[in-house]
């Protein structure tokens, strides 16, 4: 099988263009380096100063889709220089050793082989393909939840219609601002039937702000595949986005058979780049949807299951300084201030007696997504209201809608105080 790779340099002989394929495409120009202060990682206004957000807003919507830092955009705009002035030539120069450099950056961030993972375009496009690539038999069922996002419960419904394959929901907490581990876990593992080959969970739920406790879910699927043959065996198989780049733990951490996520949320990684973590013995129970250019079913599981085709490889090859970028700052920094900012912004909500926090204020059981309801607007009304404040905040695109806040590293206390007070206005 021959890989893209390999097309390319056959292409570049036949066509007579073999200095141009043996030599370095130009270099992009010195002036295209984005202008951002010199980063301090170690000062949070620094790390802001290093988007080109709007200045004076107190912005909490900048998760659902990410700015890039000025090293990302700087790396966007040196590939893509590259690309328009000699596609050909500089994909053939660069392209081997640039997806070998995402690669490397996103096993040392996951701390994990790199072998294992992946990459795709968003966190729906790898959960269509890891949810459709599944080998399932018939009487095989699936196992998911009532609070799982839009992609999860379609990707199943669709690969219901195609193969009859049995879904089943869970419904893991009633009241979210009331939710409880032992609960989640229990609720969950009581029911997992003989016939479950897969559990979708949500690591933290984009429509309450609930962080469900994923290595204890996994603990109790292992217990239930701990009298199962291998082939008999659950997958746990989780949505991580909006824990991915917000929380400093790994796939391994978790415990999870597959995890998948986009990296232009949290991680603030460029648009439309995302990945597919799977151990080897989960990846060896699924068959890839879309053809890879980088090899065949003798290439590491990774490689084998990223799709082919000509894609943004501008974007694709910034990923690696988006992970750079964090690695600076340092993963456990940016949970720790997440986290902190988001602490200060429940308490200041449930300190407005009119207000209903909807996300835990236990920090097990959230993470930097803070949800809650304001009487007398919907959702978007009351996001709609703290505009002029210049407070941007989100409605999420569920029944029931709730105002929805993401404190990440680059909000600070002021915005927070900002927002308690814009909310108490209302």
């Amino acid at each position: 099988m021959l890989t893209r790779r390999q097309l390319l340099a056959a292409g570049a002989v036949g066509a007579g263009a073999v200095a141009l394929a043996g030599c370095d495409p130009e270099p992009a120009p010195a002036d295209l380096a984005v202008a951002a202060p010199p980063l301090d990682p170690n000062d949070w206004a620094s790390v802001r100063a290093q988007f080109a957000l709007t200045g004076g807003v107190a912005n909490f919507t900048a998760f659902v889709f990410a700015s890039h830092a000025a090293s990302v955009r700087t790396a966007v705009e040196r590939h893509r220089a590259g690309l328009d002035a000699d596609p050909y030539a500089y994909l053939h120069a660069n392209e081997s050793s640039l997806d070998e450099a995402v690669a490397k950056a996103a096993g040392e961030y996951l701390r994990t082989d790199a072998t294992r993972i992946a990459f795709t375009d968003s966190t729906t496009m790898g959960l269509g393909l890891l949810y459709s690539g599944l080998r399932l038999a018939p009487g095989d069922e699936v196992l998911t939840t009532e609070h799982d996002f839009y992609a999860t419960h379609e990707s199943w419904r669709l690969r219901s219609l195609r193969d009859g394959v049995a879904v089943r929901r869970v419904r893991l907490y009633d009241e979210p601002e009331q939710a409880d581990a032992g609960q989640i876990v229990n609720r969950l593992e009581a029911a997992l039937s003989d016939r479950t080959r897969v559990v979708a969970i949500t690591w933290v739920h984009s429509s309450t702000g609930v962080r469900l406790p994923v290595k204890a879910i996994a603990d109790a699927v292992a217990r239930v595949n701990g009298s199962r043959a291998p082939a008999q065996q659950a997958l746990l198989c989780v949505d991580g986005v909006h824990g991915f780049g917000i929380e400093d733990s790994g796939p391994e951490d978790l415990g999870c058979d597959f995890l998948v996520s986009g990296t232009h949320k949290w991680l603030f990684g460029p648009r439309g780049t995302g990945f597919i973590w799977g151990r080897p013995e989960a990846w060896s129970r699924y068959t890839p949807v879309i053809p890879t250019f980088t090899g065949g079913p003798e290439s590491p599981p990774g490689a084998f299951a990223t799709p082919g085709g000509y894609h943004s490889f501008e974007h694709r090859w910034a990923l690696a300084d988006a992970f750079a970028f964090h690695q600076t700052i340092g993963r456990a920094r940016v949970a720790e201030r997440s986290r902190a900012l988001a602490a200060k912004l429940k308490d200041g909500l449930a300190g407005i007696s009119s207000i209903r926090l909807r996300t835990p204020r236990s920090p097990e059981l959230s993470a930097a997504i803070v949800c809650c309801e304001v009487p007398g607007y919907t959702a978007s009304e009351a996001a709609a209201k703290l505009l002029p404040a210049k407070v941007l905040a989100s409605a999420t695109p569920y029944s029931p809608s709730y105002l929805r806040f993401g404190t990440s590293m680059l909000n600070d206390e002021s915005d927070v105080d900002k927002a308690v007070e814009a909310v108490r206005s209302l």
